[in-house]
């Protein structure tokens, strides 16, 4: 199986996720919310822990990594730039670093913006994206600016439309309806509200996404669309100002 079809989806805490995946003799999950719900599937796989690899800081990302690393052993891979901020790292990682997994091997991206230091990992199919690039989103600019969000997410602009976009919250649902005051009449957009829907509706999670949908309705990889950029006010601006006015309106509403 490649990781992608491979991948698990963990609900954590109100909101989050966590990913678990297993390649070869290793086996990795992305982020730690909480360890009482990632223990549970692991047993429930007869699955053996050996690698935790972290994006960011923010404890709802790595407060249950002491839990998880003293009951399985498993090695913590994340940020060099925010060691300081993060639990004890095994393997600190710079942008550029190649991260492998069995047989998969992943590549390290700095994808600063909602924290600085916050890191993103693309393997073949899948990019772990934390809080940057979110489905029909972005993570709120709690440390960086706008310019360095617009640049970090620029960065998965090579990527095929079927890479799964692995994003760390259960915001999606709100997260269209902003993106509905934008674009009300994307015909993209109000299939994904209708799909979303009856995902929640049935206790399914809406991650993760796809690329190829985040393109079609996540307002803040469409700030070269005229239609956003009439709705944000930005007409004849760099896509720059669309992204930041985006955002600002995202954060109010």
């Amino acid at each position: 199986m490649t990781l992608a079809t491979d991948l698990v989806t963990i609900p954590c805490l109100r909101d989050n996720y966590a990913f678990l995946f297993r390649s070869g003799d290793r086996v990795a999950v992305v982020d730690v919310p909480e360890a009482a719900p990632i223990r549970a599937e692991l047993d429930r796989r007869g699955w053996v822990l050996t690698d935790i690899l972290l994006t960011h800081h923010h404890d709802d990302h790595v407060q249950g990594v002491a839990e998880l690393r003293a009951a399985t052993g498993a090695e913590v891979w994340g940020a060099a730039a925010d060691a300081h901020r993060l639990p004890s790292l095994d393997h600190a990682l710079k942008p550029g670093d190649a991260v492998k997994i069995g047989t998969e091997t992943g590549r390290v991206i700095d994808v600063s913006g909602h924290t600085i230091g916050h890191i993103a990992y693309l393997f073949d199919g899948v990019a772990f994206t934390g809080d940057s690039l979110m489905a029909a989103g972005c993570g709120r600019l709690f440390e960086g600016q706008a310019a360095q969000m617009h640049a970090s997410l620029a960065q998965f602009g090579d990527l095929p439309d079927e890479t799964l976009i692995a994003s760390g919250h259960e915001y999606t649902i709100t997260n269209l309806a902003f993106a509905k005051t934008l674009e009300p009449d994307n015909d993209f957009l109000i299939s994904r509200i209708t799909e979303v829907e009856g995902l929640r509706g049935k206790g399914r999670p809406s991650v993760p996404s796809t690329l190829g949908d985040e393109r079609n309705t996540n307002p803040f990889l469409r700030a070269h669309v005229a239609e956003v950029k009439a709705a944000t006010g930005t007409d004849g601006e760099p896509d720059i100002e669309t992204f930041a006015a985006a955002r600002a309106a995202k954060d109010a509403f």
